[in-house]
């Protein structure tokens, strides 16, 4: 189902159903802000020999104002982090209704477990016709990857990053060639996660056949009903089967709504698009 399907199902009547409440939308929120901006002011900093990155760091005052921006976007980016994992503990402690073995490996849990790893060789099998398309719940494998990639990002970026914000206080604590280590780390680590998120991310997200040209979810939070059978069937026939189905419809995502994600998700991506063509096109540059 695209996008405007999307728009003609919400005016016609169609039940919808939350998948993602306001607290969620409004981390993935941050993370879009503070990741595109840590992009947009970092990479003219690795890039700066080529004419693209010093215009870019011209367009938002100089280096001294862009390297100002990127630790604000990186405060953004300890800050979800953590609002994450305060969730993550209120739920575990006082939300879940079922054991905590079960919601460490259940269907709600981000965690890779041996479904995950059937779905992958499912998956392939499908896409070169030598079987059926696996059945998915909540969470797919590749959004469970996705999800560990920011913990990954966060600890090997972000503590580098923090490293190289303040020397003084981590020299007293560390030998000075950790230093060398973290600006590698940093440096190299920021390109890998741009150039997944501004590829793989946003082809599974919103630029496969089934989502193009954009996937409104985690703007509104809502999931029509024939995307989640189709997407998620084995969730929806959990939730009939428990009776909980009922508990999580929901109004139609507004034209207003619609429109607002389509313009935030239109940017987002866009600036990424156009991101990953100027580092392919310096990497090559670079090579020759």
């Amino acid at each position: 189902m695209n996008e405007n399907s999307h728009m003609e199902n919400a005016g016609r009547g169609e039940r919808w159903y939350l998948r993602f409440n306001y607290y969620h939308r409004f981390l993935h929120a941050l993370i879009i802000i503070s990741f595109l901006g840590l992009v947009l002011t970092g990479m003219p900093l690795k890039f700066y020999h080529t004419a693209w990155a010093q215009k870019l760091a011209g367009l938002m005052g100089g280096i001294g104002v862009a390297g100002l921006i990127h630790r604000m976007c990186g405060a953004i980016t300890w800050l979800y982090f953590f609002l994450h994992l305060i969730f993550a503990a209120y739920y575990v402690v006082k939300v879940r209704d079922e054991p905590l073995g079960k919601w460490f490996l259940g269907p709600n849990s981000m965690v890779p477990w041996i479904k995950d790893l059937k779905d992958v060789i499912g998956h392939v099998l499908w896409f070169l016709g030598m079987g059926e398309r696996p059945k998915f719940d909540r969470f797919t494998y590749w959004e469970k990857f996705d999800y560990f990639a920011v913990f990954w990002g966060v600890g090997i970026i972000g503590f580098s990053g923090l490293m190289l914000w303040f020397p003084e206080f981590f020299a007293q604590m560390v030998p000075g060639w950790t230093f060398n280590i973290a600006i590698i780390l940093h440096s190299d680590e920021a390109l890998l996660a741009a150039g997944f998120i501004f590829t793989i991310h946003f082809f599974n997200t919103h630029l496969r056949p089934e989502k193009f040209p954009l996937d409104h979810v985690i703007f509104t939070g809502r999931i029509s009903e024939e995307e989640f059978q189709h997407e998620r069937p084995l969730e929806y026939e959990r939730m009939v089967e428990q009776g909980k189905l009922s508990s999580l419809e929901t109004t139609p995502p507004t034209k207003t709504s619609l429109v607002w994600a389509r313009i935030a998700g239109f940017i987002a991506y866009g600036v990424g698009l156009i991101m990953i063509l100027l580092i392919i096109y310096s990497a090559l540059k670079e090579l020759h």
